[in-house]
């Protein structure tokens, strides 16, 4: 079993969801000043990160798995349940990264939602700009040859004989 490994997969995990976490306040920021032009940017540096994680919990997975089937846990267990599981001093450390792993998901959750709200927002006020903006239609010329700007209603054949 090789708690160390793990712990170091852990650690690094750590450090991309904070990474992850700085970009998103960082995407927030260009946000709210609209510093659009930096937005796909940001996004690539996201996704990069994002990418590195999935790696990353490939290898976290396997040195998962190998812990707990050493410990005779059942496959595909929890950090938490791996936690409970393993021995002292392994036990309290293992704790403290999915302690900590919490944290960082529940404020990247926050952040995300706050960032998302900020887009639509944005969104809905970039549509009700439009459409107060909207020029008035010039009408067109009606059978009679005048303009007809829509105000007037049209005459139908009923009431012209």
């Amino acid at each position: 079993m090789d708690y160390q490994h793990l712990s170091t997969l852990l650690w690094r995990e750590q450090e991309l969801l904070d990474l992850l976490l700085f970009k998103a306040e960082e995407k927030q920021y260009l946000i709210v000043t609209g510093k659009t032009r930096w937005l796909a940017r940001i996004a690539h540096e996201i996704e990069v990160v994002l990418d590195q994680l999935r790696l990353l919990e490939v290898e976290r997975s396997a040195a998962t798995e190998a812990i707990a089937a050493a410990l005779g846990l059942e496959a595909n267990p929890s950090l938490k349940q791996v936690a409970e599981a393993a021995p002292a001093p392994w036990s309290d450390l293992l704790a403290k990264h999915h302690e900590a792993l919490l944290v960082l998901i529940t404020d990247l959750r926050s952040l995300s939602d706050a960032n998302r709200e900020l887009i639509e927002g944005g969104l809905a006020a970039i549509g009700d700009a439009l459409v107060q903006t909207r020029t008035p239609s010039a009408g067109t010329y009606g059978s009679t040859g005048r303009h007809d700007d829509g105000a007037h209603r049209a005459v139908t054949l009923d009431g012209a004989l």
